[in-house]
């Protein structure tokens, strides 16, 4: 940025440079008024100001110290206009004007604000290197962070090609190398910078590298504590709490917290119950509201443990620690996922009677507990209460009744609660539309179901892979399979790779429309795409080739499967067990039902229905009824559909099996239900 002299100043130029630092402040004390422009340029300074300057400084011969250019763009700095000190520091050079440490550290600075600049502070480095400068404490800070923010950043706008967390380690080590040695505080900083942004495995030989020079603190200490804990090394974790004690350091309860929720990471919450009672026996801290509400999380994960956090949260009032909205909120949450919704109102109860306020999250547990076991007028109650008491629903409350309501079909009803999110200024995400467009589908309104994935689109990036699959299934169920392959190949330009529910979808559609060549093309297509089937694809495809009557194809794909050991279920057996009992091959069916045991595999009820139905069918009676006894003496107990069979297989074959009388097929079924009780 090179700008005009004015006239005055080059009149003032013209008298001669000068010849000192303080005559060069006493020359623009005249022009700006300022007596201490330069050396302590004034925060509220006009930039437009500090940039003319900067510009006449360039113009002054013999050319003034580098100090002076510094401290101008120190001041530029100052006042957040990184984007312009770049481009003077490239002036400077231009100039021939060699920077010092000051300069850099500046400019570096500079370039680590500008997120987008390239390298970020990298192009700066080498002229440290190059020149045998050291870089100061806020510059190595500054650098490091930057880095380290970049490991954050989408690799779409981050340079691929460079490890940012390698650059933020190499700095470190650079500060260890750096006299002064930086305070253990500084240290520390960076390592908590590391652990916000879950580098917990890039700490533990920096630490190490790090007591080597310096005595860590108490807070060091509890870093790496946390780092140990969610690396899952209790162990480790342990024994630097040994090192407190060794330092001659006290542990607080934030390291005893750590230690805790460490063992309740690793499913160890025997543990961490144990270390609390030591904890409190000990008298090491008192426990406050966080030490239980880490408790009551770990009993909350273990199932059929909430009794247990309803103990514990007794226990706080014992040791006159006040429960909390997250306290109560986890237990809450914990009975609703058990189903336990009855009881979890009751401690909501208890909650607002105790005056604690249930925050946003609290009724959103709630709602969704009572809209699992379909108390859908409940929650839409519960909804108003919490708008009555000014707790504003976020996007997770109303997501949860619009899949709920249009699971149960009241798609009208979950339109309003969309319009109504949009009222309030909450904007539907991903997962609200796509419960919407589930719900238009499950009701076979598929034009309804196309606009609201069309809006998805027109939004931007709100179309993900889930919501293209719940479209082709929508598709596929209303037998519109050409519509849903058509959505299947327009993933590919919106840049969304099919997965296995995707491609099992479209396979299910294309076989139960018969177009079975489709299908198995497909099912290649998706091997090839480096996509694995599951039990559930191999089901699809089992069930196509025996409705298609192509057993041997069905066999042999099943044989397949089991010399690739792929997890077989007993779904997939029941298919084939059908196909070939309808296709008439009794035999190989007994056979294939016969060996299920040996493969690990237990038949269910549908198991013995399909043989039963298969075994009356071609009048074999007596052997249908020996099934339906095993079925009871391994514990399968039958259903209706078991006892019709049976019946419905006495009646089409009492001719055959018990002479033409009345009284002698009655007498039949007579000792058939006998036989039963």
């Amino acid at each position: 940025m090179m700008l005009m002299l004015s006239r005055r100043t080059r009149g003032m130029l013209s008298s001669g440079p000068p010849s000192s630092f303080d005559d060069l402040t006493a020359l623009f004390h005249s022009k700006f008024g300022d007596t201490q422009v330069l050396r302590d340029p004034p925060a509220t300074s006009n930039v437009e100001q500090t940039l003319n300057m900067f510009d006449e400084m360039l113009h002054l011969r013999p050319v003034p110290p580098v100090a002076c250019f510094s401290q101008l763009l120190a001041q530029i700095a100052r006042l957040e206009r990184y984007d312009a000190v770049i481009p003077l520091f490239k002036q400077m050079g231009a100039m021939g004007i060699a920077p010092d440490a000051s300069t850099l550290n500046v400019v570096t600075n500079c370039y680590c604000h500008l997120k987008h600049a390239p390298g970020l502070g990298l192009p700066v480095l080498p002229h440290f290197f190059k020149l045998g400068l050291q870089l100061d404490l806020t510059t190595f800070t500054a650098l490091i962070n930057a880095f380290l923010l970049q490991t954050t950043v989408h690799p779409k706008t981050s340079n691929a090609n460079l490890n940012y967390l390698d650059y933020a380690l190499n700095m470190f080590h650079e500060m260890l190398r750096s006299r002064p040695l930086p305070s253990v505080i500084s240290f520390t900083k960076i390592l908590g910078q590391l652990v916000k942004l879950k580098h917990y495995f890039a700490v533990i030989p920096l630490f190490q590298q790090m007591r080597l020079l310096i005595a860590p603190n108490h807070y060091t200490l509890s870093i790496v504590i946390n780092c140990y804990c969610h690396l899952n090394q209790m162990g480790f974790s342990l024994s630097i709490l040994g090192s407190f004690f060794k330092s001659g350091l006290e542990p607080d309860v934030i390291t005893f917290n750590t230690l805790i929720h460490g063992f309740i990471l690793d499913n160890q919450v025997a543990e961490a119950a144990r270390m609390f009672t030591k904890t409190l026996e000990a008298g090491h801290c008192k426990p406050d509201v966080s030490t239980f509400n880490i408790l009551l999380k770990g009993f909350c994960k273990t199932s059929n443990s909430s009794s247990a956090a309803i103990q514990l949260l007794r226990k706080m009032e014992e040791v006159e620690c006040k429960p909390n909205t997250i306290s109560y909120g986890t237990i809450i949450d914990s009975l609703c996922k058990d189903l336990l919704v009855d009881e979890a109102l009751e401690l909501f109860k208890e909650m607002i009677s105790r005056g604690i306020a249930p925050n946003v999250v609290t009724y959103t547990c709630l709602i969704q507990g009572l809209c699992n076991v379909g108390q859908w007028q409940e929650a839409t109650r519960l909804l108003d209460q919490m708008l009555s008491k000014g707790v504003s629903p976020d996007i997770f409350t109303f997501s949860v009744l619009v899949d709920t309501l249009c699971k149960q079909g009241m798609v009208i009803k979950a339109k309003n609660v969309v319009q109504m999110m949009i009222q309030r200024g909450i904007e539907p995400n991903t997962v609200t539309y796509s419960s919407l467009m589930d719900g238009y589908c499950m009701l076979g309104e598929m034009d309804k179901a196309k606009e609201v994935f069309d809006l998805m689109i027109n939004k931007g990036g709100m179309v993900n892979v889930h919501s293209c699959s719940i479209l082709i299934n929508g598709y596929c169920k209303a037998k519109k399979i050409d519509q849903a392959t058509k959505i299947f190949n327009e993933m590919h330009s919106m840049e969304l790779v099919p997965n296995t529910i995707t491609y099992t979808t479209l396979i299910d559609g294309l076989c139960k429309a018969r177009r079975m060549q489709d299908a198995e093309i497909l099912f290649s297509k998706m091997q090839g795409c480096g996509q694995l089937p599951n039990v559930q694809t191999y089901a699809v495809l089992l069930d196509g080739l025996c409705n298609d009557q192509r057993l041997s194809a069905a066999i042999e794909l099943l044989k397949e499967m089991e010399a690739n050991k792929v997890e077989l279920n007993i779904v997939v057996y029941n298919v084939v067990i059908e196909g070939l009992c309808k296709a008439g091959n009794i035999v190989y069916a007994r056979d294939l039902f016969s060996h299920l045991s040996s493969k690990g595999v237990q038949p269910n009820v549908r198991t013995y229905n399909i043989m039963i139905h298969g075994l009356c069918h071609h009048a074999l009676i007596i052997e249908a009824e020996k099934l339906l006894r095993e079925m009871g003496e391994k514990g399968c107990s039958p259903d209706g559909w078991t006892y019709n069979t049976i019946i419905r297989g006495l009646l089409k074959n009492n001719e055959t099996s018990w002479g033409c009388s009345r009284s002698g097929f009655l007498a039949a079924v007579k000792r058939f239900m006998l036989n039963l009780l």
